[in-house]
């Protein structure tokens, strides 16, 4: 972890309360399971290595889907989320998205971020290559899903910051969506994967 991310990692609980974002969106857990209009494994995604990753190979597995960034007061949680994803394989799948969407904190490029992830944080769960989030033109097909409740059947909310995190079911069903400051392995987060 370089002097920034720690430095980053003590005060951005300050910082977010200091920004009027704590207890807001960045703490936020929403539960939801309606059926989606359009199926989540008939989405596709471009991995950082050029390897395309069919979501229908995912058919009976919980996902969780996250936005990350290696220059950010979270980016700690790569090292949460690669214990959740080693303590739950192979029922869990996590997978992250790594976007500059949020001040400019994942600059590196997809191999870059690659070896960043695995050098500091033992990272092995799958990397998508890197693409906006965010709702515009460019936004990530995934996140297009994720954010829109005309497809996943329930859910409009973007991320609110990096890290913030949703879990598919089994069934392909968006159930949970939680914001970035909370923890991977935090209860809220346990209690929706199913052991």
């Amino acid at each position: 972890m370089t002097f920034r991310q720690k430095l980053l990692k003590g005060i951005y609980p300050v910082l977010m309360w200091l920004t009027g974002k704590k207890g807001g969106k960045m703490t936020e857990v929403l539960k939801g399971n309606l059926p989606a209009p359009v199926s989540f494994y008939s989405l596709k995604a471009e991995l950082n290595n050029g390897s395309v990753m069919d979501f229908a190979t995912l058919r009976g597995k919980q996902v969780l889907l996250v936005n990350t960034a290696s220059n950010c007061g979270y980016t700690h949680q790569y090292k949460a989320l690669q214990e959740l994803y080693e303590k739950h394989q192979p029922g869990l799948v996590v997978i992250g998205f790594p976007a500059n969407d949020f001040k400019e904190q994942e600059k590196g490029t997809d191999e870059e971020i690659a070896s960043f992830c695995q050098v500091n944080y033992g990272v092995k769960f799958p990397l998508v290559k890197k693409a906006s989030v965010i709702p515009g033109e460019s936004q990530q097909v995934i996140f297009k899903w994720l954010t829109d409740a005309s497809q996943n059947g329930w859910n409009g909310q973007s991320p609110t910051w990096n890290f913030s995190k949703y879990l598919v079911d089994e069934n392909g069903s968006l159930i949970r969506y939680f914001g970035p400051s909370v923890d991977p392995l935090s209860d809220e987060v346990k209690e929706a994967i199913k052991p």
